[in-house]
């Protein structure tokens, strides 16, 4: 007689890395549980018992892109670091991570919430919205202690000057998944930070 155990025949951790993969490179409606299934090679009922839903498993997978990928912003956030210095390592990171081997292209956090398909569901985006805001309030920071500590003029328009390096790292996931190499984006860093000049401006 044919035992009927219902073994998990998959690695967890595995099958959420694929699936980050998956969601990263069509995004959250793009991405059909056919696939996710396909992908994970498990069947219909695995999936709900491992995962509970689509939505449940791209927040898992948001939260580990974060963990993982999407760490190279967390230098935004270091006190040591020059508030130049904390920019240009988030942009040359990410500039880096966007376009190497191993994983799709581009931001998935970008990505995720450009996708077409993606449904106005404040649940499903909540997690990509509150990666992008930290972000954005890490440029600014920066921005404002570059004011502070006299790394920029007194009269710096810190939320511009912040939109324009937010509006850049947005950029870079096209660049990246339009194939731009790891050279070019890298060089793309170096332009755009010549408007943090390396020296405080001259005063009067």
């Amino acid at each position: 007689m044919a035992q009927m155990g219902r073994p998990r025949q998959f690695d967890r951790d595995t099958a959420l890395t694929k699936a980050m993969h998956l969601f990263w490179q069509n995004g959250f409606g793009a991405t059909s549980l056919s696939q996710l299934k396909t992908a994970l090679g498990i069947s219909a009922p695995s999936f709900y018992a491992a995962f509970g839903s689509k939505e449940a498993l791209f927040q898992e997978t948001v939260a580990l892109y974060l963990k993982s990928h999407g760490s190279v912003m967390d230098c935004l956030w270091d006190p040591s670091l020059a508030p130049r210095a904390a920019v240009e390592r988030a942009l040359r990171g990410s500039a880096r991570m966007q376009s190497e081997a191993g994983h799709p292209t581009g931001c998935m956090v970008t990505l995720g919430a450009a996708s077409a398909g993606m449904p106005d569901d404040a649940a499903v985006s909540a997690a990509l919205t509150a990666a992008r805001t930290r972000n954005r309030a890490g440029i600014l920071a920066c921005v404002e202690r570059g004011v502070a500590q006299g790394a920029l003029d007194p009269a710096t328009d810190v939320a511009a000057l912040a939109g324009a390096f937010e509006s850049f790292l947005l950029g870079l996931s096209t660049l990246a998944r339009d194939g731009a190499s790891q050279k070019v984006m890298d060089d793309a860093v170096t332009q755009v930070m010549r408007l943090w000049p390396d020296e405080p401006s001259a005063r009067g």
